[in-house]
C-alpha cells in the first residue's frame, strides 16, 4: 500500500521478514523498506503472537537465522543480566470518564437477514470486548456473543446465534467509518462517539 502497509499491521512481521531474507534472490520491484518500518515501528503491539513475528526484523534476522544462532555463545546469560520488565502504572482509583460509542450488528450473508444498532456507555479506554459485553448485558437476545482465544488475541465467533464457519469462509468483520480495524476486540479502544460495526462476511 502507498502508506507502507503490507497486507495489514498483523502481516507486516512476517512479511518484512520474508522481504529482507530474500531480497538478495527475488526483487520483483523496489519496496520501501524504510516506510515499512515505519509503520511498524510506529505500531503499539500488544499481542505476543504480533511481537514475536516482528521483533526479528526489528534486529534484522529473520526465523531463518534460528538455524545459524551459536547458543554456546549464550549459555552464560542469566536472568539478572537480562533487563527488568517495567510494570504497566495503572490509574487505579481515579474514575474514568463515561463515553458513548454506538455499536451495530448486519447480516446480509446468510439466513434471515439481519440489522441492529444500540448505544452504550462505557468508561473511556474501554476495549471493544467491554462495548459488547454492556451491549450484551443490555439485551442479551440481540447483542449476545461467544468468543475464543487464540494465538493472536480474544476472536468473535459468534453474534446474534450467527456463528463464522471456516467451511463457509466467513466471519465477523470489525469496522470503524467504514474501514477494517487493524486491532482485535480485546485490544482495540474505540472514541467517544465511534460507531463500531460487526459485519457477517466472507473472504
Amino acid at each position: 500500500k502507498g502508506n507502507g502497509m503490507i497486507g495489514n499491521i498483523y502481516s507486516m512481521g512476517l512479511a518484512l521478514q520474508a522481504l529482507e531474507a530474500t531480497r538478495k534472490f527475488y526483487a520483483p520491484r523496489e519496496w520501501d523498506c524504510a516506510q515499512a518500518f515505519s509503520v511498524v515501528s510506529a505500531h503499539d503491539y500488544q499481542q505476543p503472537m504480533a511481537i514475536a513475528q516482528v521483533l526479528p526484523a526489528l534486529v534484522g534476522r529473520s526465523y531463518l537465522d534460528v538455524a545459524g544462532l551459536d547458543c554456546a555463545a549464550t549459555k552464560d546469560m542469566s536472568p539478572n543480566r537480562l533487563l527488568p520488565l517495567s510494570p504497566v502504572l495503572g490509574t487505579h482509583g481515579v474514575p474514568r470518564a463515561p463515553i458513548q460509542v454506538h455499536y451495530s450488528i448486519t447480516n446480509t450473508l446468510q439466513g434471515k437477514h439481519f440489522h441492529y444498532s444500540t448505544s452504550v456507555t462505557v468508561p473511556s479506554g474501554s476495549t471493544l470486548l467491554h462495548v459488547l459485553e454492556v451491549a450484551a448485558e443490555e439485551n442479551p437476545q440481540t447483542f449476545s456473543f461467544q468468543t475464543e482465544q487464540t494465538s493472536w488475541g480474544i476472536y468473535v465467533t459468534s453474534i446474534h446465534g450467527l456463528a463464522a464457519s471456516t467451511e463457509d469462509r466467513t466471519y465477523w468483520q470489525f469496522l470503524s467509518a467504514g474501514d477494517a480495524l487493524q486491532e482485535g476486540v480485546g485490544i482495540y479502544k474505540p472514541h467517544a462517539g465511534e460507531h463500531i460495526q460487526a459485519i457477517f462476511s466472507t473472504y
